[in-house]
């Protein structure tokens, strides 16, 4: 499901390299969401099955809201990226 992902944000628009060449909003999304997966203890299925439930736990006033708040909130953005993608 990763490559499914990284698809989507590069067909979505989202950034694969800064202009000076260094890695992306891709890359770091697809990192965040692998972070979330590894804190949670949980695959890419059952995040895609319970991403409303997770993107609460990383949000504004949830459990993980530090954790949601890494890198200027790259970890609750890319879980409301994947969410899109979810749905798509």
């Amino acid at each position: 499901m990763y490559d499914s992902f990284y698809n989507y944000l590069v067909s979505a628009g989202y950034r694969e390299f800064t202009p000076s060449g260094r890695k992306g909003t891709v890359y770091s999304y697809c990192y965040a969401v692998e972070k979330v997966l590894e804190n949670e203890n949980i695959s890419w299925e059952t995040l895609k099955t319970n991403i409303s439930q997770i993107i609460t736990k990383y949000d504004c006033g949830g459990i993980y809201e530090d954790f949601g708040n890494r890198s200027n909130r790259t970890v609750i953005n890319a879980l409301r990226a994947f969410e899109k993608f979810c749905k798509s």
